[in-house]
């Protein structure tokens, strides 16, 4: 079941708040319970099998947590990150691996991608943290219905943001977070109409443009023109189909109460790449951070082993997302670019100023242009060719499809302009506030008739453009 779809809004979700409303009252376990129950139920729709793996990775990691943070031995904590990294590499990366020692499985691409849980990525990753967190004490205490809706919460599991118990289990355990407020349920579908408004009226629009760049083959005729036309178009699909969702799921949680950490800050301002992984997919950001590069020793070790450091987490970001060199080859680009620009940093006399911000800002989104090429090219010959047409190889040639040449300008002046969710709710809906101020007085939102027509506007267009359900890009990671 898809947040863009009819059975989700117009069945699902008034169920879970009928429900939620009635269980609230009963107190946090009842309301956990009721919650577990339905995300469960969500998440039954992507499959049988894949539900009962779900509930069998939540039962083991729920007891060996509950071991470690009773003093179990350190070994049994490498043990039970060793299955989980196990189990997700059986089912994300045992093709490719065959594949890449020249086995011949006889699957294909598609039949991979088909028996993949959805959000297993997100899942392992969240009790990997809690696993670590309880054997070092800091996981606290959480019940099994609260463990459950940790794990299962249903805005977050099909793709994130990836939640880290300290955020969400203590909201859990207080009562106060379970009673339903015309407040929290007016910030919330607020929320959500704007993330569903950017996935279906924008992200899904847009999407023909960049189908058309890296459909097979298709790269190898495009000039310039079509080859910049549909690497932007994929730049802003990818934001708005992404930070939609995470809009989405934000926006549903404080409808239920619970307030999640936001998954972008928009990005495609950012002067320098170590401002773009701050705002870019933060959660991911702050687990590989907090798990992957401060344990293997950040920058405490010297300038070389923060630089191995760096590209060593950056290629595990790279392998997260999915199992194919394209996608080792995106987190090593980016594993670079973060050494350089650190590398910069420490030679740097001075803060730049606006011109030299303006610089690095134009840098920066070339190269993470580039970067989304390789990430979204089906493989290097086609990556290849289509770089090869953005620095002008093969002409000129024709201009994208006019849809793009209009998506495209107004794309980019929503991510430049116009305040992003942190900026417009002032965290309202979020566990914390931006770091980057309010939006404008004008454009803040306020619980009056304005906001709600504006809203409501967005909302009913998105549900009239809704003629087919179209899965999210990150579902598949």
């Amino acid at each position: 079941m898809l947040f863009n779809s009819y059975a989700f809004i117009l069945l699902f979700l008034p169920v879970a708040l009928a429900g939620h409303a009635l269980t609230a009252r009963h107190g946090t376990r009842a309301a956990c319970l009721w919650l577990g129950l339905m995300s469960l139920g969500f998440y039954a729709g992507n499959g049988l099998a894949h539900t009962v793996l779900l509930l069998g990775s939540i039962a083991v990691n729920y007891r060996l947590g509950r071991a470690l943070a009773l003093g179990g031995p350190r070994w049994l904590l490498g043990a039970a990150v060793a299955a989980n990294l196990l189990l997700l590499g059986w089912f994300k990366y045992a093709v490719f691996a065959a594949e890449t020692l020249g086995l011949d499985t006889g699957i294909t691409g598609a039949a991979v991608r088909a028996m993949l849980p959805i959000g297993i990525s997100f899942y392992t990753f969240t009790q990997i943290a809690w696993l670590v967190d309880a054997a070092g004490g800091r996981a606290g205490k959480a019940g099994g219905a609260e463990y459950l809706l940790f794990v299962t919460w249903f805005p977050h599991l099909v793709a994130g943001p990836l939640l880290h118990h300290g955020e969400t289990v203590p909201q859990f355990q207080r009562p106060a977070t379970f009673r339903p407020t015309a407040e929290g349920i007016a910030i919330g579908a607020s929320v959500f109409a704007i993330g569903l408004f950017k996935k279906v009226v924008l992200a899904d629009e847009i999407a023909p443009a960049a189908d058309a760049l890296f459909a097979t083959g298709a790269a190898q005729s495009a000039g310039f023109l079509a080859a910049w036309g549909g690497a932007l178009a994929y730049t802003f699909q990818l934001y708005f189909d992404f930070s939609g969702y995470s809009d989405m799921a934000v926006g549903l949680s404080r409808m239920f109460g619970v307030r999640l950490p936001a998954n972008f800050d928009s990005p495609y301002r950012a002067t320098s790449i170590i401002e773009f992984w701050r705002r870019w997919h933060m959660s991911l950001s702050a687990f590989l951070r907090a798990y992957v590069y401060i344990p293997l020793g950040g920058n405490r070790r010297g300038r070389a082993r923060q630089y191995v450091n760096l590209m060593a987490t950056m290629v595990l970001a790279g392998l997260w997302h999915g199992a194919g060199w394209n996608f080792v080859a995106w987190g090593a680009w980016h594993g670079v670019l973060l050494g350089l620009n650190h590398a910069w940093n420490a030679r740097a006399s001075a803060a730049p100023g606006r011109i030299g911000r303006s610089i690095g800002w134009g840098a920066t989104m070339l190269a993470v242009i580039a970067g989304w090429v390789l990430f979204r090219a089906p493989d290097f010959p086609s990556a290849l060719a289509i770089y090869t047409a953005m620095v002008g190889a093969h002409g000129v040639g024709f201009l994208p499809p006019p849809r793009a040449l209009v998506l495209i300008p107004l794309m980019a002046g929503i991510v430049l302009l116009l305040p992003n969710m942190r900026q417009w709710m002032e965290g309202e809906a979020l566990v914390l506030p931006g770091p980057h101020g309010p939006a404008p007085v004008a454009l803040r939102w306020r619980p009056n008739l304005l906001w709600a027509g504006v809203c409501f506007a967005l909302f009913a267009l998105a549900l009239q453009r809704m003629t087919r359900v179209s899965p999210f890009l990150y579902a598949q990671f």
